[in-house]
């Protein structure tokens, strides 16, 4: 038999990794870290090494694993050359180790039913790996998880334990404030580089080194692994602030005195985008003003499995129900339904050719701010970013992954178009707030247009 080596195999940079048994192992990393592939080498290591340990591999969506994890771990096994010791297969999608009938199973989050239901014939299911973590926008997703699996008490000899391997694309994601910010005795934290694969060789590093040069800042983040977005975000104009929006446009002295006053250029919006099992129904709310092109967004709710009766007490709990509010047009029955339930002024979002690249554009030109308690729409906005193509170019087609609250923004944008303020407005709305404003332009001009 030969013998493989494992410092051969692996290289070095990960040594402290690959022997952590914490609960969690939170790992980060740019491009070319051996990330992915240290972690796959190391669940069948594991696999192999712990009798009655079984393993759940978990990515945002089901079908992404194929090309990336489900790949990943058939070439560890032939890099350790065992591969004659697994059967794999793709329907259903999982690995047996042969010799004890061990697992290694894959879930999506698009699919809750089976991830929390996930169960093992032999031994336990010790052993969890959340590829592209920065996918599961959600806390509150990532804890139903946790809480399912890995369960149970195991034996000695067994622990269990959750990896999740991620590039930082965003630090305002709740990956950072939860395992990097503060980290737990039970949590080890990992940052990796390019530097630390000696698998790659000058001509690799030549490219680091051109990234360097022309863009520092997609470096930081795809080469050295740091907090940021390297490249193609959607809106790069948004700023995370405190704010009162019944102020907005108002001009105060010292002592509180008005000194001036343009609320009249504000009116506030509202969008509701559906969701329900995986996809979490997203309502949002904001302030716009169309003659210095700035919106503040203050109010957001965001849940999976809300019925239209939740939906429609939430908006009212809000305050919002006689408010206009565009919803999206691919729910008919649904906005009908709101309607019966007191909801009266929705109406559909305006759909059509390049309806959503023309959406995008139009708030690009818009400076925006988001009250920190909005963290859903922070959340989905710093990482809401332009797909690639198969050559790694970014492309002008938005990623199609929780973008919920950045469609109900879009949708609800559609009518800033036809708010203009005029100096009849401003005579009308003399010290008044946003709220108390006495006239809606875009219902004078649309009447009851559906």
């Amino acid at each position: 038999m030969n013998k493989v080596s494992l410092k051969e195999v692996v290289g070095g940079g990960y040594n402290e990794f690959w022997n952590d048994k914490r609960r969690y192992r939170a790992l980060k990393g740019g491009k070319g870290s051996k990330k992915s592939s240290t972690t796959a080498l190391n669940l069948i290591y594991r696999i192999m090494k712990y009798p009655g340990s079984n393993a759940l591999v978990v990515r945002a969506v089901m079908q992404t694993h194929r090309d990336s994890t489900f790949a990943a771990l058939s070439w560890a096994q032939n890099k350790l050359k065992v591969s004659h010791l697994w059967k794999n297969s793709v329907s259903p999608m999982q690995m047996i180790y042969i010799p004890t009938g061990q697992k290694i199973i894959f879930r999506g989050f698009d699919d809750v039913l089976k991830l929390a239901s996930t169960t093992v014939e032999v031994g336990y299911l010790n052993f969890v790996w959340i590829e592209e973590a920065y996918e599961i926008t959600s806390e509150a997703d990532f804890e139903k998880l946790d809480l399912s699996v890995p369960r149970g008490k195991v034996p000695e000899g067994l622990f269990k334990q959750t990896t999740l391997t991620f590039n930082p694309w965003s630090e305002q994601h709740w990956l950072k404030s939860r395992f990097f910010d503060k980290p737990a005795d039970n949590v080890g934290v990992y940052s990796t580089n390019y530097l630390c694969n000696e698998w790659l060789d000058s001509t690799d590093h030549e490219l680091f080194e051109q990234m360097k040069k022309q863009s520092y800042s997609r470096y930081k983040v795809a080469g050295l692994g740091e907090w940021g977005v390297s490249e193609g975000l959607v809106y790069e104009n948004y700023e995370i602030k405190a704010f009162e929006v019944d102020k907005l446009g108002i001009e105060f002295d010292e002592k509180g005195k008005v000194l001036s006053d343009e609320s009249y250029k504000w009116r506030s919006f509202f969008g509701l985008d559906y969701g329900y099992t995986n996809d979490p129904t997203a309502f949002i709310a904001f302030a716009a003003n169309p003659i210095d092109k700035v919106i503040y967004i203050y109010d957001e709710f965001y849940q999976c499995k809300m019925l239209n009766s939740d939906i429609a007490n939430e908006i009212k709990r809000h305050g919002y129900a006689k408010e206009r509010i565009r919803a999206d047009a691919a729910e008919p029955k649904s906005n009908d339904d709101l309607k019966r339930l007191g909801i009266n002024r929705i109406l559909p979002s305006v759909k059509g050719k390049d309806s959503i690249l023309n959406g995008i554009s139009f708030l690009q030109e818009y400076k925006i701010y988001i009250s920190p308690a909005c963290k859903n729409t922070i959340s989905e906005i710093s990482g809401y970013c332009f797909e690639k193509d198969k050559g790694d170019k970014l492309t002008n087609r938005p990623k199609d992954i929780n973008n919920h609250l950045m469609d109900a923004l879009r949708y609800a944008a559609y009518d800033i178009r036809f708010f203009r303020p005029t100096i009849t407005d401003k005579k009308k709305t003399q010290n008044r707030s946003v709220y108390a404003q006495g006239v809606n332009i875009v219902d004078d001009m649309l009447g009851g247009w559906e």
